[in-house]
């Protein structure tokens, strides 16, 4: 295999002209001298026989060719600098904390008995649990905010693996008018009334967390606490997983809408590793206790519909 013959300082250059809109801003943002840039983009220009870039007016613009270099280089200087934090996360052994969102679905109990019994290995190393929701989890992994995620989806790019699969159903409050109709309902009837629904939380929001969205009166609220409790007011309807409201239901405090279809509803979770070439070793641990604990909950499936103990979630779904 022949040796490369541009450096990754040469491409860091070409990338900095790019991003900073020229040559005398990217020589501020690398520290370096004008002539230096000038040098190394030249340099890739002429052991490659192409032009990177053309004047236009008085700009320098990026030819076609340029454009793929510098996409290339992009991923290539992504991809050194991931090896580089690989490699010291390998020689520094233990990390001193863990990031992880986790969407606001996965059962809130089993995320903290997962917690407990980390701690009770390595009480030593913090955690950081950032709660998601829809573009949040996304934007917390392609940003690399965090060490790894429980998200309800796989951003491109990314692997990931199947969890646990969670069940949603429509509620509200007894004496909700929905209640009152004393049939099945279809989602026109649900039209009029408000629904209760919960704000991505991603930086540019883009979404809205919700089974359906056809009402046309909405609440959207940032927690799923604050959802839960206007729902228990009689203040709409919502969808929730039915782990989070378990004791409402049980209790009676809020009740299952009798819909004719859409009344319960399935996502997928997945275990996501923002670097899963290079995990640090807490990281990989505590994924691995949350595996643990979710097949452990699966097992007592049998039990669950017994109803000899409360069901926190449904068994992993099929990959």
């Amino acid at each position: 295999m022949s040796q490369p013959r541009i450096s990754l300082e040469q491409w860091r250059a070409l990338t900095a002209v790019v991003e900073a809109g020229g040559y005398a801003q990217a020589a501020g943002v690398l520290n370096k001298t004008q002539s230096t840039i000038t040098y190394a983009v030249q340099k890739i220009e002429n052991l490659l026989g192409l032009k990177i870039f053309e004047i236009q007016g008085r700009k320098a613009q990026l030819t076609r060719e340029g454009e793929t270099l510098y996409r290339r280089a992009q991923t290539l200087l992504s991809e050194a600098a991931a090896l580089e934090r690989g490699a010291a996360g390998l020689a520094a052994g233990w990390e001193a904390e863990i990031k992880l969102a986790a969407e606001i679905v996965f059962p809130t109990w089993l995320l903290l008995k997962c917690f407990e019994r980390f701690a009770e290995e390595r009480p030593d190393i913090r955690v950081q649990l950032f709660e998601t929701v829809l573009g949040g989890t996304d934007e917390a992994l392609i940003e690399r905010k965090v060490d790894f995620a429980i998200a309800g989806h796989v951003p491109g790019g990314f692997v990931g693996e199947p969890l646990m699969r969670v069940r949603f159903a429509a509620v509200a409050h007894p004496d909700h008018p929905l209640h009152k109709m004393g049939r099945e309902l279809t989602h026109r009837d649900l039209r009029p009334y408000r629904q209760l629904v919960i704000r991505d939380s991603a930086h540019n929001r883009i979404r809205e967390s919700g089974s359906w969205l056809g009402a046309e009166q909405r609440w959207t609220v940032s927690h799923k606490a604050t959802s839960i409790a206007a729902a228990k007011m009689g203040l709409g309807f919502a969808w929730f997983a039915e782990d989070t409201i378990r004791a409402e239901l049980e209790s009676g405090q809020l009740k299952r809408l009798p819909l004719r279809e859409g009344g319960e509803r399935y996502i997928e979770l997945y275990l996501v590793f923002a670097d899963r070439d290079y995990p640090g070793r807490g990281a990989w641990r505590l994924a691995e206790i949350i595996r643990e604990q979710v097949r452990d909950m699966c097992a007592l499936v049998e039990k669950i519909e017994r109803g000899e103990i409360p069901a926190p979630g449904e068994c992993p779904g099929p990959a």
